[in-house]
């Protein structure tokens, strides 16, 4: 049986369009989650129910990054292997452990100085092991895309978030327990990865067994970090409104800031699912050292900007119309006295969007040092002005705050990505 899923995970006609279709498709069921099993809590439990379940997956998103410690991305693009997968597995081994050990420490510090009920401490830890997982199954994912089937693991993912997505919103429907239905959803998930991804990775490396060098182990946490805290403040500063309306507010508020931010989510994925697939064509233009693959390169980037902007305006103009009783008939919640909050919030998607954009292009590039700098002075502005911006305006407070600090990121981040540029330019004169 194990054979059988391998040879249908790899069956397909043409490998390069399987790879946008399917990393397309794992990008959009991901996306999806989140907002589907909100609408459906809030009709079976309530909305204080989905505002737990937000600011839980939110703080799983937030460790997620520390699992996956930013080497998802250079993994994809290590067109040389410089490293094997057995050092990648070992290295995430040891992200994976340092994440779940940060899990706890945070549902402690709910339980213990938020006023968490248990209820809601299980959730978010429960969640928070979900993405455990997925953080750890990503290496694999990243393997299989540096060997060139990237189809091969959107499937897989593909697979496994729908079937955690089906589990959430059947259980919900029949139990109305969300504790429940993020348990079975835990024990579901680890059977498909099994099934899956662990699978099929095995004909694609030597051994499956992690090891790696002291010197080696080294090195990938001093080219991660960067990266790592990049992705790791870059999650953070995008739910510092979420932590400070957790602080302040109420469950209530939360859904609601949650529901109209859902759909910057759909500019995010957009924008990875067109990118993901020419990482790998982005790092051969740049390693080439030639002046007409560099130029192609920069030609590949102005066009993606272009996209971007695009898909952007689109977004904004979409809020600004049709998206509010779409989202209040989604969610079952009036949301009309939102609108405007919404339009905010899609500008600040877009320049989500850039930013991530950005920091992924340095990363191909290797030249993701300054990354650093920008997302931590973004996490400090966001420390200090996030709580005064939602105690004085609430749910407005949060976008304008949100919309401030990724217009920051993207600024700062393209700055550093045209700096970076014209240096490569100027050494190929």
């Amino acid at each position: 049986m194990l054979k059988a899923i391998v040879r249908l995970l790899e069956k397909t006609n043409n490998i390069s369009r399987s790879s946008y279709i399917w990393n397309a498709a794992q990008a959009m069921i991901l996306a999806l989650q989140s907002p589907v099993v909100m609408a459906v809590a809030t009709r079976t439990n309530g909305e204080a129910a989905a505002g737990i379940f937000s600011i839980a997956l939110a703080e799983a998103n937030l460790m997620y990054y520390l699992g996956q410690y930013g080497l998802r991305r250079y993994q994809s693009s290590d067109i040389n292997q410089d490293f094997k997968f057995c050092e990648y597995h070992a290295m995430r081994i040891l992200s994976c452990t340092v994440m779940l050990a940060g899990c706890i420490g945070y549902g402690i510090y709910g339980l213990t100085q938020l006023g968490y009920s248990m209820n809601k401490f299980m959730i978010v830890i429960t969640i928070c092991l979900i993405k455990v997982l997925q953080a750890y199954t990503d290496v694999m994912h990243g393997h299989l895309q540096q060997r060139g089937r990237l189809d091969v693991a959107g499937k897989c993912a593909s697979t496994r978030y729908t079937i955690e997505m089906l589990v959430y919103v059947i259980v919900l429907i029949v139990a109305h327990d969300m504790l429940l239905a993020v348990t079975i959803c835990l024990f579901i998930s680890f059977i498909v990865f099994l099934l899956t991804s662990a699978n099929v990775t095995r004909y694609y490396t030597d051994t499956m067994k992690p090891a790696i060098s002291s010197e080696k182990l080294k090195l990938l946490l001093i080219e991660g970090f960067p990266l790592f805290m990049s992705l790791f403040l870059n999650m953070y500063i995008s739910n510092a409104p979420k932590y400070a309306i957790d602080a302040f507010l109420n469950d209530e508020i939360q859904s609601i800031y949650n529901k109209i931010y859902m759909p910057t989510y759909v500019v995010q994925m957009a924008t990875q699912f067109i990118f993901n697939p020419v990482l790998v064509v982005y790092a051969e233009l740049w390693q080439s050292h030639t002046m007409d693959k560099f130029r192609r390169l920069v030609r590949m980037i102005k066009k993606m900007c272009l996209l971007v902007m695009g898909l952007a305006a689109l977004a904004v103009a979409l809020a600004a119309t049709i998206a509010i009783p779409i989202l209040s008939f989604i969610f079952g919640t009036d949301l009309a006295d939102y609108r405007l909050e919404l339009v905010v919030i899609m500008l600040s998607g877009g320049m989500l969007a850039y930013s991530i954009y950005f920091s992924t292009l340095l990363a191909v590039i290797r030249a993701q040092r300054p990354l650093i700098y920008c997302y931590g002075f973004a996490a400090i502005a966001a420390k200090l002005m996030c709580g005064v911006l939602v105690r004085a305006y609430s749910v407005m407070g949060a976008a304008i705050a949100n919309l401030g600090l990724m217009t920051f990121l993207a600024v700062s981040l393209c700055l550093v990505a045209v700096r970076a540029l014209a240096k490569e330019r100027q050494s190929l004169i």
